[in-house]
């Protein structure tokens, strides 16, 4: 495996999913007299907010065995080619005004720099990946150690 990445969320998303379990608490625990429905119906609350984050975090990033994965598409290496990684304002515009309706998208808000990687697949009808990355340059590393090889 030449690059693996996790995209989790971020620490703020946590807190923000707390605050707001317990914003829910406190309103339950005044509408509701009994104090263990409220925190039981809260509990339900916190494991759904939990089970969505990790859910939403669980996306991957490889390189490694012949293919590049990013979230649930993968692709053969020798179909990729250049790999450009981007800051906030290259993703922000590639991602926005500059996009293309068939590229395939992998981003998360809470990410601001990415990679485009561009697909040389003429059967493939998107021309470019954009992958949110907490580390670019080591993913555009990784893929150009492996198309040169």
């Amino acid at each position: 495996m030449q690059y693996a990445e996790q995209l989790t969320v971020s620490l703020r998303w946590w807190v923000q999913g707390t605050m707001l379990v317990a914003t829910l608490w406190f309103t339950i625990a005044v509408a509701i007299p009994s104090i263990l429905a409220a925190a039981l119906i809260s509990l339900g609350f916190a494991v759904l907010v939990a089970g969505g984050l990790l859910l939403y975090g669980s996306a991957r990033i490889t390189v490694g065995n012949g293919e590049l994965r990013a979230g649930r598409a993968h692709i053969a290496l020798d179909l990729v080619g250049t790999a450009e990684p981007l800051d906030a304002e290259g993703t922000r515009r590639v991602a926005g005004v500059d996009a293309d309706a068939r590229a395939y998208l992998l981003l998360r808000p809470y990410l601001k720099r990415s990679v485009r990687i561009e697909i040389t697949d003429p059967r493939d009808p998107a021309p470019y990946w954009l992958v949110s990355t907490r580390r670019p340059d080591k993913l555009v590393a990784a893929l150009s150690a492996v198309t040169a090889e």
